[in-house]
């Protein structure tokens, strides 16, 4: 006897053995009970959630020799053979492969003859946003006003395809993606029907990756029998799938909180070699981020069942708010952007630099940039307060923050303010206002309390406050144009001629030194 694959074996047959779909359930059960019974039913939802299964369901519901009901027999002729898929009175079309409005035509014009066999001719049309557009036209009267002995049930994973005018006369039921807890509990009901033993740690492995398709998820659970033979492990599990184990995760957030970037990498070098996803790599260090951003703020969103709880607790006194909301970022923009890098092992290990380089503990490890020397004033204690003294130190921090590469490496900054700094540009600096420029599309690190961290370490920095103004533009051409004609507007010869002799600055006519 040939094996048959668990997917079809362990198919729902009933809306009580449908799993995760119980809002749908309720309200058709209660529409059958009722026999208020719609012409024309719309499935949505991804793949692998029950949609077409639902739709033979509810075909047995309506043509069940014992009555319309909510829970068919199961042992009719009409149900055994919607179970087989050779009712005569079920047509099962795929939209993606019958498109043309010359085979809906067809379709539609059997539909006016009278069931066969059954109480009602039930045509189930699977993928129906791929029908053409004629071919939608061609239905729209037949589905608004079809036979008292006709049912359509439509499915499909894609809706927003599907014109107006069609799912206006549809009942639309929108299938939600199953939980994994709901998942791993199906398929250990499964195995211990199949007699298989498994580990439970190995069945959540499964149901993660199934992400919300039970039909996926009975599918890795056939290789994975495959693969492990009689008893399924969590290690050999993890193996198969390319998925990440904890330790690998923890141990490189250590690393990060250590500012030690080569046992960083030696991590991720040990990952390499085991054929690890690294791009399920970093959706699982996003994950236990926003784990231990959760330990952060509410401490009893993370179950006592979790048997990382104390781990990520402890992370969570390591890193500030703002690390882990910059590390998930990065975490989160490195996975879109690692089919962009030379290779899985570049993208990741590059997003874990990136991680590095905003850790201040980290940065202040870096050697400085070279920059040029200060020149020393000295005044006597008595001129402290004088106009000259205070011109000239007004001068000192012009020149500090004119360098603003340098500026930036000398700033005791950490985190997204540390990030904002890093994308502005230098516009001017006089009479303690300081006009930086941020590009439209970093413009979401603006926010006022970034601002406020950056200013006051750049008092902190240059000994006096500061107010700091932020304009959006262009802050690669631009801001050197702009920083010539500051350095121009600024020179106290200059501002001496323009107080003196009323005279004006021609911008247009100041280049920046090249």
């Amino acid at each position: 006897m040939s094996y048959q694959v668990l997917a079809r074996k362990w198919r729902p047959r009933d809306f009580e053995s449908l799993v995760g779909q119980d809002h749908v359930v309720r309200a058709l059960t209660n529409a059958l009970e009722q026999q208020r019974l719609h012409h024309a039913y719309l499935f949505t939802g991804t793949r692998g959630v029950g949609k077409t299964t639902l739709a033979r369901i509810l075909a047995k519901s309506l043509n069940c020799e014992k009555g319309i009901s909510a829970n068919p027999c199961g042992k009719c002729s009409a149900c055994t053979e919607i179970d087989a898929g050779r009712f005569v009175d079920l047509m099962e079309v795929d939209a993606a492969t019958n498109t043309k409005v010359e085979e809906m035509r067809q379709l539609l014009e059997n539909a006016v003859y009278s069931p066969s066999r059954g109480r009602f001719k039930v045509y189930v049309i699977d993928e129906v946003h791929m029908l053409s557009t004629s071919a939608f036209n061609a239905m729209l009267k037949t589905l608004e006003e079809p036979p008292d002995h006709v049912k359509f049930i439509l499915a499909t994973t894609d809706p927003q395809k599907i014109p107006v005018t069609v799912l206006s006369r549809c009942l639309q039921f929108n299938l939600k993606q199953m939980p994994a807890i709901s998942i791993s509990e199906h398929l250990s009901k499964i195995l211990g029907l199949e007699g298989v033993k498994a580990e439970s740690g190995a069945l959540k492995l499964i149901a993660a990756s199934a992400r919300g398709s039970m039909r996926d998820a009975l599918s890795l659970l056939d290789q994975a029998i495959a693969y492990s033979g009689e008893e399924l492990s969590e290690s050999a599990v993890r193996v198969m799938l390319g998925t990440v184990d904890d330790d690998f995760l923890f141990e490189i957030l250590d690393a990060i909180a250590g500012a030690d970037a080569a046992a960083a990498l030696a991590v991720a070098t040990r990952m390499d070699s085991l054929s690890i996803s690294f791009d399920w790599a970093l959706q699982d260090l996003a994950s236990l981020l926003h784990k231990t951003a959760m330990a952060q703020s509410v401490p009893q969103a993370i179950p006592d069942t979790d048997t990382s709880k104390e781990r990520i607790v402890a992370l969570a006194g390591i890193f500030d708010a703002e690390d882990l909301q910059l590390f998930y970022e990065i975490a989160i923009h490195g996975r879109q952007e690692l089919q962009l890098a030379p290779d899985g092992f570049a993208g990741f290990t590059m997003a874990l630099l990136r991680m590095f380089a905003f850790r201040p503990e980290y940065g202040s490890t870096q050697p400085e940039r070279a920059r040029p020397p200060a020149t020393a004033v000295v005044t006597p204690p008595a001129a402290a307060t004088s106009p000259a003294c205070s011109a000239l130190r007004q001068a000192d921090a012009i020149a500090d923050i004119k360098d603003w590469p340098a500026m930036l490496q000398s700033l005791k900054l950490g985190g997204l303010p540390k990030q904002l700094a890093q994308q502005c540009a230098l516009v001017s600096f006089f009479d303690d206002m300081l006009v930086l420029r941020i590009t439209a599309s970093s413009r979401h690190l603006a926010e006022k309390a970034y601002q406020e961290k950056l200013s006051a370490a750049i008092a902190e920095r240059i000994g006096r406050k500061i107010f700091l103004t932020l304009e959006i533009g262009d802050t690669a051409g631009a801001s050197a144009q702009d920083r010539a004609v500051a350095s121009i507007s600024e020179d106290a010869l200059v501002r001496g001629l323009v107080e003196q002799f009323d005279a004006t600055i021609v911008e247009s006519s100041i280049k920046p030194a090249k």
